[in-house]
């Protein structure tokens, strides 16, 4: 590809050559440092400008009838057009770069790199940004090793890009602290509820529209036999215990975080049996609403139910590649999903 222009300038200079003088092919050479500017530094898209002017000059010497000086004008014209796109382009390259860097480094803090055993469960993480150029979304998980067990965090702020990452990076930042000082799961929530509320204070979202959280916090206590789930208002968790699949759908469902002031502060923590090698899947809404072409939402139950007692690694990576496949590359939401299997306890590594 970035060779075409130089294949694109031997072409018509061999075609003007080797053709009748009527047919004028070397009219077409400005179009060579054209192509160049698409993909070439400027000094590059102007040397091959120079080329194609004394390749016209040189074929003026064989026909003297081509009209050298105005196709010699419409090549340097181009060449010095094309040189002006390419600085252009280069500048606007040379931003999107550093907009990716920093985009980069505030999905470090709001996705921290998460460690893929945590005393007796495995963990594995998958995160999507439909904004594929800002690389991170509204969309955030944690995982942490405390005192009272391992515990979950999985979310969705109300958006997608850059404007739902600081909503994301205030959640997951107070969970962070809460995780580790609050024995009881409800001040967990209460502590989220707060910090996303504070942050939509300091930062109101643009317009008329609320931005809101759904949150999953998920409690693994040492052992293994049991979890615990505060779900605020998120997509239940999937749970595979050898080929039979449980929706771990709460009784009753907590206020979405940021929202608790309007429809109360009542949080529910529900208990759920669990057992060796049992596959947990949490994810955010981007899963189950991602589209086939004819509208159908991806069936995520059924093909959790059709999944071998796989790794969580192999989960996420079959997820991945069957997302894409079915939405056919084309993303409407951000897409986080966290796959944990229970093991026997063998120690705990504390994060």
């Amino acid at each position: 590809m970035r060779l075409s222009p130089v294949i694109l300038t031997v072409v018509i200079a061999s075609l003007a050559y080797a053709t009748p003088p009527e047919m004028a092919f070397s009219r077409l050479l400005p179009a060579a440092p054209a192509l160049a500017a698409a993909m070439w530094p400027v000094l590059p898209t102007v040397l091959l400008g120079t080329v194609c002017l004394f390749l016209m000059i040189g074929l003026s010497l064989v026909f003297p009838d081509l009209g050298t000086w105005w196709t010699a004008a419409g090549i340097i014209a181009v060449t010095v057009a094309a040189a002006y796109g390419s600085h252009v382009r280069l500048q606007r390259e040379r931003t999107l770069f550093q907009v990716r860097l920093v985009a980069d480094a505030a999905q470090q803090v709001v996705l921290s790199p998460m460690p893929r055993r945590i005393g007796g469960i495995e963990i594995e993480s998958l995160y999507l940004a439909a904004a594929a150029e800002a690389r991170v979304g509204g969309d955030f998980y944690e995982a942490v090793d405390t005192p009272y067990g391992v515990r979950l965090l999985i979310g969705d702020v109300r958006g997608k890009g850059l404007p739902a990452v600081g909503a994301a990076a205030a959640i997951v930042n107070a969970f962070r602290e809460a995780a580790y000082g609050e024995p009881d799961m409800v001040n967990i929530a209460r502590r989220l509820e707060a910090s996303s509320t504070r942050y939509n204070a300091a930062f109101p979202p643009e317009g008329s529209m609320e931005r809101f959280a759904t949150a999953l916090i998920v409690e693994i206590p040492r052992g293994g036999r049991r979890i615990d789930i505060l779900n605020c208002g998120h997509p239940p968790p999937l749970l595979l215990n050898r080929g039979k699949l449980r929706v771990l759908e709460s009784a009753t469902p907590s206020p979405l975080l940021s929202l608790a002031e309007l429809i109360g502060e009542q949080y529910h923590v529900d208990t759920f049996d669990v057992a060796p090698d049992d596959l947990l899947l949490l994810y955010t809404d981007g899963i189950a609403e991602a589209r086939a072409g004819d509208g159908e939402f991806f069936p995520l139950a059924a093909w959790m139910r059709g999944q071998p007692g796989t790794p969580p690694r192999e989960l996420l990576t079959a997820l991945h590649r069957d997302l894409l496949r079915y939405s056919r590359g084309r993303l409407d939401d951000d897409i986080a999903a966290l796959a944990v299997r229970l093991c026997e306890p063998s120690g705990t590594q504390p994060r």
